[in-house]
Formats: C-alpha cells, structure tokens, sequence
C-alpha cells in the first residue's frame, strides 16, 4: 500500500529515558511504514540539550512556530542530582516552561475514556477537562537564597522616567528564601478566550478557580480579565449555548469538582494545572491515558505527553529487564498532531489515518491487553499484562486497512472521549462521536 503523504513537515521534539524508547517504537511502528512525512526533528534529550547550551529547546519552539504543528517526548527537568548524573554543565530550565514562553498559549488536557475502564472517582460520569495556562507563574520564576539578615523588596521601574514602585517582602533575621513570579494581561486575556472558545465549541460548563482572596492583586487580576472576557465577548453566546460560566476559590472548587458528575470545562493556572491534570489523569486510569495539546494564541499546536520519562522503567531497561510502560499518551501525541496536520493542510486522509491510530490503541485496551499500570483497573482484571514493546505491535496489529478519507467519511468512531484536541476555533469536525461526547 502505498503511503499516505503529508504536506508539510512535522515538528519532532525528541525527549528522555523510557518515554525516548518508547517514543522510537511508536515513530517506528505505527508512523513511518504508513506515512510519508517530512519530519522537522530536534533532540531535546537532556545531554543535547547541555551540549548546544540549550539553544535547540528555543530552536524547536521557533520551528513550532514556522510549520504550525509540534509533536514532543517527555523531557527532564534537571535538577542537582541530574546534573551530577549526566554531568551536565548547569541546571538546564524546564523546557517545557522554555517553549511554553516562547509559544504562550493553553494547555487543554483530556481523559482518555475506554469502556473498560471506571473513574476511581465514581461520581464521575462525564469527563473532565483541564486548560492549564501555559504562561509565566512558579516555571518563569526568579529567586534568591538569602544567606542571611537583609530586606528584601519587589522593584518595578516603569519606562519613561515615572517613579519606581517599591512593596516590603520580608525583613529577614536569618537565611531564607525568596522567589518572584509575573504574568501579563495578554497572556491572560488569551487563556480567557481560549477556554471560552472551547467551552463553547464543546457545549459545556466552564469553571475557573484562583486564590484572589489572599493574592487580591496577582490572582485577584486574573479573575478580573476572565470576568471582562466573559462579559464582554461570550456572556450572550453562552447563554443561547445553554451553558454557564462559574468562579469561585481554587479550594472550594477543587471540593465542587469532586462531588461534581464532571462534564465540565476546568481552567486552571499553570501550577494548579499541573498537579490537577495529574489527579485528573490518574483517576481515569493512569498518568498514560490523557492528552495534552498546547494551543498558542497565533495558531500554534504542541501536542505532547502529560506524564513524565518513566525514570523507574528505565533503569530497568538499562538493566536489561523487561518493562511494561504505557505508550498510549505517545500515540495520541503522535495521532493528535498528524490530525491537525491534516486539517490544516486540506489532506483527510492523513486525519482519518490518525483517528485510525487512536482507536486501534482503545480497541487493544478495550480487549483487555493492557500494560502493567492498568491491571488492576480494567474490568475483568486480565490474567497477564503486555511488555513496553508487545502493547505498540498489538496497536500495529489493530490498525485496519485502508487508510482512506473515503472509508474515514462512512466509519464511526466508538467510545473514545474526545478525539484528539485540535484547538477552539480550528475543530476539525471528521466522523462524530457514537457515544459520551458532551
């Protein structure tokens, strides 16, 4: 069979441990003997990363930028110990946090529902999705280690000669430490209307929470640009849509949401984000079984794994003892790209292929093959769990032929919520959803 041709080169940003390996046999198998595609690669493992002095984590944001669409491995943050294992040359910054500022945007993390498989949570009967803003916050931060007595003070110098603003953090009588954060009203306005935009797209509920009654300036502006969003642009269309806009204090929502049936749209900041997309994740089955897109306020996509390399698996596999680590995230990385790609590209087949992609990987969870992380979740419980590498051929095995827009357009597409995330505004609408869509 001939291969399918994409247009445009995709972004590839390569990444560490057992999430590298992993990604290697999903590129190798479930990829290229299919597709003909251009790849735009970059390698951000972490010695890579040291050697170029970082630059290749702004050089692949930058091609992100100019093709319009990224595919990323997890990466490591490296921290002390990191840095003395790979003898790295300093504390490399996130670059997940590098690319994020480079790009803006929003994070929009999603279950992956498969039938057999039941929210720990078990009053949850829709899904939940997190957008997680993207910018600024504790992985833009600056901080200082106060070695000892001293003041220290938050400065802002406007430009143009008016007087500088000077606030008292905290007299020190002895070490301590301290840490500055920022963000912008346009990277805020631009979460705002994203989460408004997919909300409305997705005909459900949205709700965001912060702490602006103790942070009334930093996280009290937040709550203030969301509400003049809503106001001003999506009170009315919500209301025709039949939907609500709901605040309230981070805690008291993280109380709602649990005793919630979900549905909902959850907006988050960056940090709140990160720890609740992993909750989120893992009580719908696992760090594996969710997707994650960032979506730039320009048109940009990364779409990316929501969990981490999998450090634990991959010592043993430097061992030589077998693993079973879930790919799935991987897989829907790969597939959520290629399905933008298509869209933007006018190319249906390389998007049906991909919607392909995704329900042959549900249809083996689905049958009861399933790594070691989901043994215990899956009803019945199976009596062996599949290797790292027997859950990729299993996936390969699944796919059916042809990969055609023609038999794309007459399928339907079973129990997957919600197909990739191609961004508000920029839905692609291919097959629709036989069933949980919201």
């Amino acid at each position: 069979m001939a291969k399918i041709v994409v247009k445009t080169p995709l972004v590839e940003l390569d990444g560490d441990e057992m999430a590298r390996v992993m990604w290697a046999m999903v590129k190798e198998k479930l990829i290229l003997p299919f597709l003909d595609v251009k790849i735009d690669y970059y390698d951000l493992h972490l010695p890579h990363r040291d050697t170029t002095g970082d630059r290749v984590t702004v050089e692949a944001a930058d091609a992100v930028a100019t093709h319009g669409v990224g595919v990323k491995c997890a990466t490591i943050t490296p921290e002390p110990g990191r840095v003395k294992e790979y003898g790295l040359t300093r504390m490399w910054p996130n670059p997940n946090a590098t690319i994020r500022a480079r790009l803006d945007g929003t994070l929009f993390r999603c279950p992956i529902l498969v039938g057999n498989i039941r929210p720990a949570v078990s009053g949850w009967k829709k899904p939940i999705v997190i957008a997680r803003h993207a910018y600024g916050d504790v992985y833009q931060n600056a901080e200082i280690r106060a070695g000892g007595p001293g003041r220290a003070e938050l400065l802002f110098t406007p430009e143009g000669g008016a007087p500088a603003e000077r606030v008292l953090i905290q007299e020190f009588g002895g070490p301590g430490v301290v840490q500055g954060i920022h963000n912008t009203d346009d990277s805020i306005r631009g979460f705002a209307r994203a989460c408004c935009a997919y909300a409305l797209e997705r005909k459900i509920d949205l709700w965001f929470g912060t702490k602006d009654a103790v942070s009334r300036t930093y996280d009290g502006r937040f709550r203030a640009i969301f509400e003049e969003v809503f106001d001003q642009e999506y009170r009315q269309r919500f209301q025709a849509a039949g939907i609500t806009y709901f605040y309230a204090l981070i805690d008291d929502l993280v109380g709602r949401v649990m005793r919630s049936a979900g549905g909902m749209l959850w907006a988050c900041k960056n940090y709140d984000g990160d720890i609740l997309s992993d909750l989120l994740a893992s009580v719908f089955g696992s760090l594996a079984m969710m997707t994650s897109v960032l979506v730039s306020p320009r048109g940009h996509y990364v779409y990316e794994t929501a969990h981490g390399t999998v450090e634990r698996h991959y010592r043993r596999h430097l061992m030589g003892e077998p693993t079973s680590s879930n790919s799935l995230a991987l897989i829907f990385a790969w597939a959520g790209a290629l399905a933008k790609r298509g869209e933007l590209d006018g190319t249906p087949e390389v998007a049906a292929f991909a919607r392909r992609l995704e329900q042959a990987a549900v249809t083996v969870i689905e049958s009861g093959r399933v790594t070691a992380d989901l043994v215990e979740m899956v009803e019945p419980r199976p009596s062996r769990h599949l290797s790292t590498e027997e859950f990729v051929d299993a996936v390969a095995a699944a796919l059916p032929p042809p990969y055609s827009a023609r038999a794309a357009r007459g399928s339907t597409v079973t129990r997957v919520w919600p197909l990739s995330y191609l961004g508000p505004r920029y839905s692609a609408r291919g097959p629709e959803l036989s069933q949980g869509g919201v």
